[in-house]
């Protein structure tokens, strides 16, 4: 059975009242915040940005962007890792808002043929998946674009991971959490290659350059730009080692974004405040869909945990992890890669977030203490997110 519905556990974990939110410390005590993070973790580079009531408070940037030292800048490039995810899912709502794809229509019916009957890699060599993998499954066809976003679709996260290397489904669509950036690049592949006549095949980069344009976003694209190169970011690994930007030059809605602290926080506080969507896709986003019981995000399909042991107000939004806390109710988005660590924390009902770029992937383990610093007690499950190491904030 299909379980996106709001549970009433996780309606009864909802706080009767939330707390008034602390003050916002002031940019000299954040300033020496995060230089106190960096100290500690060894990170070379952050930059941050603080959202107050929708609107953009605070941005600064930290350290150096390279080995040779140049500075990090508020409009360096950096890799937006997993955070595309949320932008996707934002540009999947647009066109859930214009009527072009719908949340629970299985992507059999956006399609001119059955899905494993395309051959991806003739029509973009190693974009999409091996979707003639799936030949002798039809649970395929159960899919849907909620599916993707909520990471149900029972695939693993990329399916050249797998031993073999094949894509197949875990499990029965839509039953379970398991963290897909699969799931993604399969909707990426029904709105780019989609029936014409539903509004469909369309190029996800385009839809998303609008999105920028239309926020002022002029330094971010989720394919490679030249421009990017004069004022760029390498990553540092957990050695400390430089390591060059990776140039994608393909979109891929699970994670290649290329952004600026500067332009990503006016996305995040667009989000936040509800700006391009309608009320309704932009509260379907963050209204808990599917409830997450495993004691960490990875490895993906671990066990879940014994019910009384599952945190209950945690579950997957569209794009986002949704949690509730004493400031009510929250949204959250991590990226990481082996030299990035990005963090993207939202309250509703004071319309504030933190979010957080690093080219070092080491700061990641300051992220729990810096939004906390900031925000309050949150309540966001860095645990999960992070694992053992990850702190309580």
């Amino acid at each position: 059975m299909l379980r996106y519905v709001v549970a009433l556990s996780a309606l009864l974990s909802v706080p009767t009242f939330a707390a008034a939110p602390q003050p916002i410390p002031a940019p000299p005590a954040i300033d020496a915040k995060v230089a106190e993070a960096m100290k500690t973790t060894g990170g070379k580079g952050l930059a941050i940005a603080v959202i107050d009531d929708g609107k953009v408070a605070y941005v600064h940037s930290y350290g150096v962007r390279n080995a040779r030292g140049d500075p990090l800048q508020t409009d360096t490039v950096m890799y937006g890792a997993s955070l595309t995810k949320t932008v996707f899912a934002y540009t999947v709502m647009k066109l859930v808002d214009q009527g072009r794809i719908g949340l629970d229509t299985p992507i059999a019916d956006e399609l001119d043929r059955p899905l494993v009957e395309y051959d991806t890699n003739a029509i973009y060599p190693d974009k999409y998946g091996p979707y003639k993998d799936l030949a002798s499954d039809p649970r395929w066809k159960l899919i849907t674009p909620r599916m993707a976003l909520t990471h149900s679709t029972g695939f693993a996260n990329f399916w050249w991971l797998e031993p073999d290397q094949k894509l197949r489904i875990h499990y029965d669509p839509g039953t379970r959490f398991a963290y897909s950036g699969e799931g993604l690049i399969l909707l990426q592949f029904v709105i780019e290659q989609g029936r014409k006549d539903k509004g469909l095949g369309v190029d996800v980069g385009d839809l998303t350059n609008a999105i920028f344009k239309n926020l002022g976003m002029t330094r971010t694209s989720l394919m490679w730009r030249d421009d990017f190169r004069p004022n760029l970011a390498d990553g540092f690994n957990d050695k400390g080692e430089a390591v060059e930007h990776d140039e994608r030059s393909k979109v891929r809605a699970a994670g290649s974004m290329d952004t600026t602290i500067d332009d990503l926080s006016k996305f995040a506080a667009a989000l936040v405040r509800g700006e391009g969507l309608s009320a309704a896709s932009r509260a379907e986003m963050t209204r808990p869909q599917l409830h997450i019981g495993t004691k960490t995000q990875f490895p993906p399909f671990a066990d879940e945990l014994p019910a009384d042991q599952q945190r209950k107000d945690l579950y997957a939004g569209l794009g986002v992890v949704v949690f509730d806390g004493p400031q009510g109710h929250g949204f959250m988005k991590g990226g990481h890669d082996g030299q990035t660590a990005n963090t993207l924390v939202c309250l509703e009902m004071s319309k504030r977030c933190v979010l957080i770029l690093s080219n070092d992937v080491r700061t990641e383990a300051a992220f729990a203490d810096l939004v906390r610093f900031i925000l309050g007690d949150t309540g966001v499950p860095y645990d999960w997110e992070y694992g053992d190491y990850a702190g309580k904030s």
